[in-house]
């Protein structure tokens, strides 16, 4: 399928999606939303795509977040500003669940809703002239998609205080330093970095990294003695599956095992 405003590709079990608005800095109006959500339900479906890299077109910035030229001329507009999908801004940060891993590469700017789209992603990976930050109330928003909730539970009250009451960008280097990023490389490195990642998780088997991700997520909202008692769906699935047998098989015979995702 093709989409106007995102591409969408897949080499392997590995999926590409990348905002592609260079000329606005990938910035997200509500259109572009719809299709992030159509590309996620895509992905999320897909049972030969295991891991997807998130990134933007350019060299500029992966997203500026909430487009703001779009959002004045078409304000007065009766629901042209209004989000349909259940996913919210970028189709991910409000209703939205997926247990197969997420890989963002931030290639320039993650500003606003674009920095909240990043922190929807399970691992981040900036290039060394990237800057992050949630800017929105020096142009009288906040940041409603999740930022201020998001933020301080992966970097600390503190830290994420910091960022958000200033409103102040940080660099690739500074979020690196407050856990916000895994690695931080050269441009010309980013995307060969995050599909050495994704080719890690790829070793492993996906029904475990699904379980995995599920129990992480959804048990951050337990007490941690409820969360080891409970049962997760990927768990469960995981616990049936023929890529159980397979692990420990291809263990005792000394080969790469060959997932099945099943």
């Amino acid at each position: 399928m093709s989409y106007k405003y995102v591409l969408y590709e897949k080499k392997g079990r590995i999926a590409y999606v990348t905002i592609n608005r260079p000329e606005v800095m990938n910035s997200i109006s509500p259109p572009v939303s719809e299709e992030l959500w159509e590309v996620w339900s895509e992905f999320k479906k897909d049972p030969d795509a295991w891991v997807a890299i998130l990134t933007g077109a350019g060299d500029r910035a992966f997203s500026a977040g909430n487009d703001l030229k779009y959002q004045a001329e078409h304000a007065s507009e009766p629901g042209a500003m209004t989000i349909k999908n259940p996913g919210g801004f970028g189709g991910t940060t409000a209703n939205f669940e997926c247990n197969k891993p997420i890989i963002a590469a931030i290639n320039g700017f993650a500003m606003g809703g674009g920095l909240e789209i990043a922190l929807v992603c399970d691992i981040i990976i900036a290039a060394d002239h990237a800057k992050l930050g949630l800017p929105e109330p020096k142009v009288g928003l906040y940041a409603a998609a999740g930022g201020v909730h998001r933020l301080p539970r992966m970097v600390g009250l503190k830290q994420a205080m910091g960022m958000i009451l200033t409103a102040k960008p940080i660099s690739a280097q500074e979020a690196y330093r407050i856990g916000l990023v895994n690695e931080i490389v050269p441009l010309k490195d980013l995307m060969a970095t995050a599909e050495r990642w994704a080719n890690d998780i790829l070793q492993c088997s996906p029904l475990s990294i699904r379980a995995s991700k599920e129990s992480v997520m959804k048990g951050l909202e337990m007490h941690v003695l409820d969360a080891m008692k409970a049962e997760f769906p990927a768990a469960m699935a995981l616990w049936t599956s023929e890529d159980l047998i397979e692990g420990p098989l291809a263990f005792a015979q000394k080969r790469p095992p060959q997932w099945k995702g099943r």
